[in-house]
């Protein structure tokens, strides 16, 4: 056996515009967008590959009340690139909002920002051994 994640769920008001969010400001690309009757199954990643975002509206109260908020407050979700200074400066341009300044620390390039709802993120270029 060889498994890998290959998706993680984040809970969203509306498909619509997390797609719009994903794909225009930290350029996803939308892998799949399938309407099943009272819900679509959809999914955005990095061009790149790897793991994906199963985009999840809420469908009640208790989900809804989850949105922006999945992990309590902690980063949730961790964006690698090979080259921070150009995707900081592009996500910058984008619009994405930066809790912090990019800080350099033993094992990366880093910097905090927030997606359209509000859940945490880190942008980071891993140090290469």
């Amino acid at each position: 056996m060889n498994p890998r994640i290959a998706l993680a769920t984040l809970v969203v008001a509306d498909y619509d515009e997390a797609i719009a969010w994903y794909t225009g400001k930290l350029g996803f690309q939308l892998l799949e967008d399938v309407d099943q009757g009272h819900k679509r199954w959809v999914v955005v990643g990095p061009a790149a590959g790897g793991a994906a975002l199963l985009l999840a509206r809420a469908s009640d109260d208790e989900q809804r009340s989850r949105i922006g908020n999945q992990t309590g407050g902690r980063v949730g979700f961790f964006l690698d690139t090979d080259d921070f200074r150009r995707d900081h400066a592009a996500m910058l341009a984008a619009g994405v909002e930066f809790l912090e300044a990019p800080r350099e620390e033993p094992y990366a390039t880093v910097a905090v920002f927030r997606d359209l709802y509000g859940n945490t993120w880190d942008l980071l270029e891993p140090r290469r051994q």
